[in-house]
């Protein structure tokens, strides 16, 4: 076991490592070369991402006695900082391709309108900035509790994407993530809250 949480541990500053590389490069790269990244495969790899950070804990909580899941909780942070990574880029890109523009559009009604589901789009993006943002020792030590509270944001991000993805894309893959996803939350809802009962009873 001591070999898997050092494989894990590294996997998470690989992961660290690569964002901040991520961050550093791709707005640049999308503005200067444009054709050079293609757009879907970075949507996919944000996407795919996000769904393995958002089955971690459900299946944690589900197969608690599992030695090789539960260590696996560890990683949600390395893999959501990248997921969030490729997301802010795109952001980034946009605000350094039409600065004023960007700024001025988000305080229309029209950037937060239900159609297209255009709202569930910009919700996830604000998500993916406070969540990667947020994800570092000095941000849970300033925000003390509330940094919990933060980091629930990643539902918000996680279905956004996901059903502006699925509704306006008709992505059956993003689909299948929403349904899975869905599915584990809800069993691990009710695996914790079952568990709760009994401990209260034998209390």
């Amino acid at each position: 076991m001591k070999t898997y949480f050092r494989i894990i541990a590294s996997l998470q500053n690989i992961l660290l490592g690569v964002s901040v590389a991520i961050l550093a490069l791709l707005p640049g790269t999308l503005v200067l070369y444009p054709d050079a990244v293609s757009l879907p495969i970075l949507f996919m790899y944000a996407h795919t991402s996000l769904f393995l950070v958002m089955i971690i804990r459900p299946l944690a909580d589900i197969f608690r006695s599992s030695r090789v899941i539960r260590p696996l909780v560890i990683l949600r942070k390395g893999v959501g900082v990248f997921s969030a990574s490729l997301i802010v880029s795109l952001i980034i890109t946009k605000y350094i391709l039409d600065p004023g523009g960007s700024f001025i559009s988000m305080w229309s009604a029209d950037y937060w309108t239900l159609q297209n589901l255009t709202l569930f789009a910009h919700l996830a993006d604000l998500s993916a900035l406070l969540l990667l943002i947020t994800s570092n020792n000095f941000s849970k030590k300033l925000l003390g509790a509330n940094w919990k509270r933060i980091q629930k944001l990643s539902y918000v991000y996680f279905y956004g994407s996901g059903l502006y993805v699925y509704g306006m894309l008709g992505d059956n893959l993003v689909g299948a993530y929403l349904f899975i996803v869905t599915l584990l939350t809800i069993i691990a809802y009710f695996i914790n809250r079952t568990k709760r009962r009994t401990a209260s009873n034998q209390a």
